[in-house]
């Protein structure tokens, strides 16, 4: 499951990183206690938006750019969500119904369609080429 408060915690780090600054200065400036606007960053605690409009005023961000980056960060998480329920939904193809143990599996990283090939046990010498979707 995506949490907001986390990708929102994990930008607002980024952001005050990106700076050199630290909890305490961030904090100092947004009238914030250090301890909740670290259990802010890492996701703990729910940021109000007058919370929020605190801190990207003591980071001097508006806080469209943050939430900007949020999205771009829901985006890229719920992606790679519904491609990691894809890959592990995906079927075995019938070809390797005959293949009860594995010898080797050899990974060719530079091909273009990230081709990986499985070979199994010598007395059947089927190899087969899987291809990452």
């Amino acid at each position: 499951m995506i949490l907001l408060r986390r990708l929102l915690g994990d930008v607002l780090r980024r952001q005050r990183q990106r700076q050199g600054r630290t909890l305490r200065e961030v904090s100092s400036s947004a009238r914030v206690s250090l301890g909740y606007l670290s259990e802010v960053e890492r996701g703990q605690k729910e940021a109000s938006s007058e919370l929020l409009s605190a801190i990207c005023d003591a980071l001097d961000v508006p806080m469209s750019e943050v939430m900007r980056e949020v999205s771009d960060d829901l985006s890229l998480a719920e992606l790679a969500q519904s491609s990691a329920a894809e890959t592990t939904a995906a079927p075995m193809r019938p070809l390797l119904g005959s293949v009860t143990s594995v010898t080797s599996v050899t990974a060719v990283p530079s091909a273009p369609d990230d081709r990986i090939t499985i070979k199994a046990p010598k007395k059947s010498a089927e190899a087969v080429d899987v291809v990452a979707a």
